[in-house]
């Protein structure tokens, strides 16, 4: 007796059932209840429709085969009906009825009133009474409303079903509003007590208290719509759970399910008018069938049924807008009624539409999107699909909707543009935050490029924010003749066009880059001024001829003390920045070099700030700069010298890959000014060649030095380097062996111009010596930390001219005695390298280093040192590679990292060897794999460019970039077979790469 009690189990002496449900059963035992009965659910899947299975027998009173005969209790979801300030009550009038619905309306009162669910009234306000049929044929009594609402103020592969029981009247009234909803039959007048049809407010408020008993299993388990609720599992177990707790939860709230309506434990379910099955969703064929037998239409109230019930499967018709546009001009106002060959048209096509639909697949968010995006002159249409588990792309759902008349006068950009704006609305819940990049298809070529030549101008740039939230990438498709058949079958072609390779001197891209004007950058900062608040203030006071102090308005542009003034426009701020850090002819410097480069020309407010966030979170910068902690040894600093090019130092870079017959670098830096010339040479020159080098580049320019500094290389300690510098009156001094601190300048400035050359050199690394020039011009170009001013400047007194179109490069007023000038500037040199030594030598012998906390989940860079490169030369190959996912953590100093198949490498490292990856505040896109286009099921990419070959286990590969990706990968032979012209292009610029067998040989020239 004592387990009995403890149990206290309900007893149904009728129906000899014994219901296990007590608190200390809900504990302690419910949940065990599934494995218990494990044996049984196989049978589960017969359960018709209406029958309750055996294993939810405790919860059988939530399916009441009886009526309602008790009012639900006060909630916090009663509904309150709130009038409009100033509203008059009214009385409506009563609605004749038929001998039918009489029948039904005196039933239902009586029953109401038995039930306590109604109430006689004397309330100065009614409304009348309707009835509408039911699917079932049987009516429902509403009330209308409408009156009273003007004066409302609104506001997986298992499934089971259930059906709720009385709906509405399961909601209460708010105590003291029960007059308002008040109603009149022939009977007499009558005030409910619950909730009716037909009340404004009803529909809300009954989602909002089902959202709430079901919030934390929406969408996880349960799908819940008004007093339909479906339940979903991934297998019988979990599902008997799922179902579980959900008739625990009805019962905890006095709800009620017709058991003749639910439906338990199936495989594929109706709900709302479509079958769902595992996977897939497609039309109800019932629901097909009634439109197939639709009655050509007589007038516009027969085409507006017919509009709307078809409505509900736009989903399911691809240009759902677009074929019924002749249906949709008939319901015009003012439209005479005609019925043409070209509606019936429309009609039939709509039908036979909808009769083969095609089968929705359900989304994976772990796989690729397509969204294939179009627009005519009157509307826009959309489809999103997903590679199937059949490899062929399959719709998830299509959008099409009809342009109003104020879009109908836009460009074909923007209407291209609005097609891409509402499919990424519509389904935002599926394409926001997703890892890879969504692949937006669109026969429109300018679209291709909107992302980076954006027009910051009112509505676009609004929908520049609203698309800044989604990583998408566009690709123009050139034709549509047979519809997604023919797109897929042109995925191939999602190339550039013209093509070939330039044969500049620089790769073309980069050719480019180095000479663009800044021409273009500013009418996107115009543009971008429409938009800021700011600066419309400041613009609308200077054409009022205000004067505003700082402040002019010069040829379109703001500008702030003779500067350009950049508005509040993260996405403008980034370009500026851009072009003057990841430009070659700037060379990726630090945070400092690059704010003084931006300072020459443009302001902004919080300007350092955001250039030291976009530096500290450049890609580039983190891949391929030393690392900053500081090695032990203490600095030795060298003595200033009083005059430009008087006191000068060598060094060699050597072990470079051969470009155009030199393999190394010739440094020479002016210790004053900080001055320096890129030479090339080869690994194998010897003082002779040094000497003829200095010569030639050095001292035609700036005359003899008084004394040079250089390593203890063989090149300069040579005895001809030392006849020569006696004879010429010149002073050697060599740095300590294995302590290069004592000549740090040219030490560092190596490290510059072999990071420089790491960020443009290509993959070959066989182009470096015509990059030189250029390396050279963004050394001298920057400011100088230690001088303050730019070694270009120091030399000359001038800035040179950066970009087409710049005014900053004329020269300043100098004073009449030039001499007295120079010297002043000298002086003014050599104090400031004092005070920088005493500062550095400070800076630089104080130990410090905090490491990083790495948790498990971060991604990490990991340093390059000990990793074999397949690249030519280490010193331009990449000193970080990553990011990796951190996966583990080993000892107290290890991490277990995430690492692509293609490393075949121990993936535990110490914690000396990570460092960081920080979230960039300007959202640029990491290096991702290529996309996987997929023409009718078979996966390609779209290849670029080919850059190497190499032999890999006996098999020949390829190093190929993919379009619109920087991410370069070794490829097989096989894997290219769509690339073939450029890998023959490839062996003609390089006929001695190794070849795969398949490929011709390059005729003889």
């Amino acid at each position: 007796m004592s387990w009995l009690k403890c149990h206290n189990p309900a007893i149904e002496w009728k129906k000899g059932w014994v219901t296990f449900n007590s608190e200390y059963c809900r504990d302690n035992c419910l949940h065990h209840a599934p494995q218990v009965l494990a044996g049984k659910t196989p049978d589960l899947e017969l359960k018709a429709e209406g029958i309750l299975p055996d294993i939810y027998k405790m919860y059988a009173d939530v399916f009441t085969e009886g009526e309602m005969t008790e009012l639900p209790p006060h909630r916090p979801f009663d509904i309150s009906i709130d009038l409009k300030p100033g509203a008059v009550p009214r009385h409506g009038p009563i609605y004749s009825v038929s001998v039918k619905e009489d029948e039904e309306l005196k039933k239902n009162i009586n029953n109401q009133l038995a039930a306590g669910h109604i109430r006689p009234s004397k309330s100065p306000m009614a409304s009348p009474v309707i009835f509408v049929k039911k699917k079932n044929g049987k009516l429902r009594m509403c009330i209308d409303y409408r009156k009273l609402n003007d004066m409302t103020v609104k506001n997986a592969p298992r499934y089971s079903k259930l059906d709720l029981k009385w709906g509405y009247n399961l909601v209460r009234i708010k105590e003291g509003d029960e007059w308002k909803a008040a109603f009149k039959t022939k009977y007499g007048l009558f005030e409910p007590l619950v909730m009716q049809f037909g009340l404004a407010n009803a529909p809300a408020v009954f989602m909002h208290f089902m959202n709430e008993i079901f919030r934390d299993l929406l969408g996880i388990s349960v799908v819940v719509y008004m007093d339909d609720i479906l339940i979903f599992s991934e297998n019988e177990e979990d599902h008997v759970k799922h179902v579980m707790e959900v008739l625990k939860r009805l019962k905890n709230n006095k709800l009620y399910c017709a058991m003749e309506k639910c439906t338990f434990h199936v495989t594929e379910i109706d709900y709302l008018g479509l079958i769902i099955a595992p996977g897939v969703v497609k039309v109800d064929p019932a629901k097909v069938t009634k439109a197939v037998d639709w009655d050509t239409p007589e007038n516009v109230t027969d085409i507006q049924s017919f509009i709307g019930f078809l409505n509900f499967y736009g989903d399911f018709i691809e240009g759902f807008r677009n074929i019924a546009k002749p249906l949709y001009g008939l319901t015009k106002k003012d439209v005479p009624w005609k019925w043409t060959q070209k509606e019936n048209e429309a009609f039939l096509k709509l039908k036979e539409a909808l009769r083969t639909a095609p089968v929705l697949i359900q989304p994976d968010p772990e796989k690729q999107y397509f969204l294939e995006c179009d627009a005519s002159d009157y509307a826009t249409g959309a489809v999103l699909s997903q590679v199937g588990p059949d490899g062929k792309m399959h719709p998830i759902g299509f959008l099409s909707k009809s342009m109003n008349e104020h879009e109908r006068r836009y460009t074909i950009h923007n209407k291209e543009l609005l097609a891409v704006i509402r499919a990424f609305k519509l389904w935002r819940h599926l394409l926001e935050g997703t890892e890879k990049p969504v692949i937006v298809l669109s026969d429109h070529k300018n679209l291709e490029g909107w992302k980076t030549n954006v027009e910051l101008r009112g509505r676009v740039a609004r929908w520049q924010e609203t698309l800044s939230h989604y990583n998408f990438r566009i690709f123009h498709i050139p034709g549509r003749k047979n519809g997604k058949a023919d797109i897929l079958s042109r995925l191939r072609k999602l190339r550039p066009e013209g093509g070939g390779e330039s044969s500049a001197l620089l790769p073309e891209d980069i050719f480019i880059q180095a000479i663009t004007p800044d021409h273009d950058l500013e009418r996107i900062i115009q543009d971008a001024y429409i938009a800021d608040e700011y600066s419309q203030k400041v613009i609308k006071a200077l054409e009022e001829n205000e004067k505003v102090k700082h402040w002019e308005w010069d040829d379109g542009l703001l500008r702030y003390k003779g500067k350009i003034w950049i508005p509040n426009n993260k996405a403008v701020r980034k370009l500026v920045i851009e072009s003057r850090h990841d430009n070659i002819a700037a060379g990726h410097p630090g945070q400092f070099r690059t704010y003084e480069l931006l300072h020459r020309k443009y302001v902004w407010a919080s300007m350092k700030k955001s250039v030291n966030d976009y530096v500290a979170n450049c890609e580039s910068c983190i891949r391929n700069k030393h690392s900053n902690q500081v090695p032990p040894g203490l600095l030795n600093p060298i003595e200033t010298p009083d005059k430009p090019w008087e006191e000068i130092t060598f060094d060699l870079i050597t072990g470079l890959p051969e470009s155009e017959g030199f393999t190394a670098i010739l440094t020479v830096v002016d210790r004053l000014t900080k001055m320096v010339h890129f030479i090339p040479t080869t690994n194998e020159a010897n003082g002779v060649d040094v000497a003829n080098l200095f010569l030639t580049y050095v001292w035609k320019l700036h005359g003899l030095p008084r004394k040079t500094i250089s390593d203890r290389g063989p090149q300069f300690t040579s005895q001809f380097l030392k006849q020569l510098h006696k004879r010429l009156d010149i002073k050697p001094s060599f740095s300590t062996a294995y302590h290069p601190q004592t000549d740090g300048q040219t030490e560092r400035l190596n490290q510059v111009v072999e990071l420089y050359l790491r960020h443009y050199v290509s993959h070959r690394q066989d182009d470096w010596v015509g990059l030189l020039p250029l390396a050279e011009f963004a050394y001298n170009n920057g400011i100088n930390a230690s001088t303050g001013k730019t070694p270009f400047f120091a030399n000359y007194g001038f800035h040179p001219r950066f970009a087409v179109g710049d005014k900053e490069g004329q020269g300043l007023l100098i004073a009449d005695d030039h001499a007295e000038w120079l010297q002043k500037g000298y002086d003014e040199l050599k104090a400031a390298l004092t005070v920088s030594q005493e500062r550095m030598k400070e800076y630089y012998d104080r130990k410090h280093r905090a490491p990083e906390t790495i948790k498990i989940g971060d991604s990490v860079w990991l340093d390059n040192r000990n990793i074999q490169s397949q690249r030519p030369a280490r010193k331009l190959s990449a000193k970080r590679i990553g990011p990796f996912k951190v996966l583990a953590k080993i000892g107290k100093h290890a991490f277990k990292l995430e690492l692509p198949h293609t490393l075949k490498i121990h993936p535990v490292f110490p914690v000396a060897l990570l460092s960081l990856k920080k979230e960039d505040p300007y959202g640029r896109e990491p290096p991702q794999p290529p996309p996987e286009v997929t023409p009718e099921g078979d996966i390609e990419y779209e290849v670029k460019q080919v850059q190497d070959s190499r032999r890999h286990r006996g098999k020949i590969q390829y190093y190929v970039k993919w379009l619109g990706y920087n991410e370069w990968t070794w490829e097989p032979y096989e894997h290219l077979t769509n690339a073939k012209e450029m890998i023959a292009d490839f062996h003609r610029r390089h006929p001695n790469a190794l070849r795969h067998p398949q490929v011709p040989k390059p005729p003889r020239t």
